[in-house]
């Protein structure tokens, strides 16, 4: 059930983005357009910027971010939905989408270079790439989103698998 509100929740804030940025989105109005009391919005969420972050970790969560092909799928999706991503990239609070997603995708590097290459810690030049790579990416994400309207999703993912050092490809990408 809880899920269910969740995903009703999001609903109506991506519907809400389409008109505005989330700057000029009060939780009042994401209560109102969802049908819910302010206590129910803040049952689940802490305030809007994580409820952004939520969406994006609800896509984000599906997709293995070591395949080419689930990796372009993702990024075309958030072509189609290109207004609420814009909106999202376009805030620049102190909880911007882009600093859940730096933060989400250093994680999943990180766990996914552990467990591929049996190791409990990482030394510390593996860190530093994987937090680069990912400041990286999730960067060019951004400007994708913002800014590039011709590039096509399977190109730009390709370009940044491409863009990893050769030494996190090989953690990731053995044979």
């Amino acid at each position: 059930m809880a899920d269910r509100t969740k995903l009703w929740i999001a609903d109506k804030m991506k519907k809400l983005m389409t008109k505005k940025p989330i700057n000029k989105i009060r939780v009042t109005e994401i209560c109102d357009a969802a049908e819910i009391e302010r206590s129910t919005f803040y049952y689940h969420f802490k305030d809007k910027y994580e409820l952004v972050a939520w969406i994006f970790y609800q896509s984000a969560s599906q997709v293995n971010i070591i395949d080419l092909k689930q990796a372009a799928q993702s990024m075309k999706e958030m072509k189609n939905e290109m207004l609420f991503y814009k909106r999202a990239y376009e805030d620049t609070s102190q909880n911007a989408l882009w600093q859940y997603m730096y933060e989400y995708f250093v994680k999943e590097y990180t766990n996914l270079a552990m467990e591929m290459s049996g190791k409990e810690v990482l030394d510390e030049q593996v860190k530093f790439s994987i937090k680069l790579y990912c400041y990286g990416t999730v960067g060019m994400t951004k400007d994708w989103v913002l800014e590039d309207n011709v590039t096509s999703s399977e190109t730009i993912v390709a370009m940044m698998f491409q863009s990893m050092p050769s030494f996190l490809r090989d953690i990731y990408f053995k044979e």
